[in-house]
């Protein structure tokens, strides 16, 4: 299975219903932090955001995109000068469908279609740690060249409010989602981690071949087979590109897979320690508690509670 879309799937990614903005003249509004991760396009005219991490303002213009990954507050304005205002009040008077803001007598400065998405327990450390604060999706990006049409239906669908648009405005939410994070992986070549690794043939080769069996016992061997090259150099390859060896990526690999059965399903502790690779419920116990800081009974009954 494709690493990028299983861990998507994993982290249980869903969108909220897409809203609308509309600026006129002047103005700048200021956006609570997402609990999760926050998406705004621009369909028409041109405004900047600003929040912590960036160095400054990033101007967005017609068909530019940006994605949050950081429970922060961001602001959205048409230059840093602007007057800011609380965005809230302007979307509660529509049940957070759409807002106008400015002066309703000038001309429409920027018009903008936004959402949310919300994960479950484990994405910030499986996804969104690995992503800066702020995605910028230029219009002219390679593979952008859909967006305009998907930004132009998720509109319709935010503002009519036709039978079904909640699920429609979701499913393409997601796949901006996932044209964004394929943007940044062609952006950041010097980082490491393991969405670095799905950018080099060789890692990329072992991730796919763990992810399709990770309850195999893998050797660096059989990996370095799949991918090949020599045990040496998947070894150092995998080191340098994901920022660690591809055993302790197997390993805590397993131990994610283990920790969303353990939410998700009545399987016994037995059952998955053998589904993830485990010879036994003791040594899958001591990893798991080892590296996610709790026996998987404990995390079992953390888990329902937040349910």
């Amino acid at each position: 299975m494709d690493p990028l879309e299983e861990v998507l799937r994993l982290v249980e990614v869903r969108a909220e219903r897409a809203s609308t903005l509309t600026g006129h003249g002047d103005w700048a509004l200021r956006f609570p932090a997402p609990d999760g991760a926050k998406f705004n396009s621009v369909l028409d005219g041109s405004c900047v955001i600003d929040t912590d991490g960036l160095d400054h303002p990033i101007t967005l213009r017609a068909g530019d995109s940006f994605l949050l990954t950081r429970p922060q507050e961001f602001i959205l304005g048409t230059s840093p000068r602007s007057t800011v205002q609380p965005a809230s009040p302007f979307f509660r008077a529509t049940g957070g469908a759409s807002a106008e803001v400015g002066p309703l007598d000038q001309p429409v400065t920027a018009h903008l279609v936004g959402g949310s998405f919300t994960f479950g327990r484990r994405a910030r450390e499986l996804l969104l740690d690995a992503l800066p604060p702020v995605i910028h999706l230029p219009a002219h990006a390679e593979g952008a060249g859909m967006l305009p049409h998907l930004l132009t239906r998720t509109d319709k669908e935010a503002r009519t409010g036709g039978l079904a648009s909640n699920l429609i405005t979701e499913h393409l939410a997601v796949v901006l989602l996932i044209d964004v994070v394929r943007h940044h992986l062609t952006q950041q070549p010097d980082t490491t981690g393991w969405l670095q690794g799905l950018r080099d043939p060789v890692v990329s080769a072992a991730l796919h071949a763990m992810h399709a069996d990770p309850a195999r016992r893998w050797t660096v061997r059989m990996l370095a087979d799949v991918a090949l090259v020599s045990r040496s150099t998947l070894a150092a390859r995998f080191k340098s590109v994901v920022g660690q060896g591809p055993l302790e990526y197997l390993t805590r690999w397993r131990l994610e897979l283990g920790a969303h059965r353990l939410a998700a399903t009545d399987q016994t502790i037995a059952t998955i320690a053998d589904a993830v690779g485990y010879g036994s419920e003791a040594s899958f116990a001591l990893a798991f508690k080892r590296e996610l800081g709790a026996p998987p009974g404990s995390y079992r009954r953390e888990a329902r509670k937040q349910d």
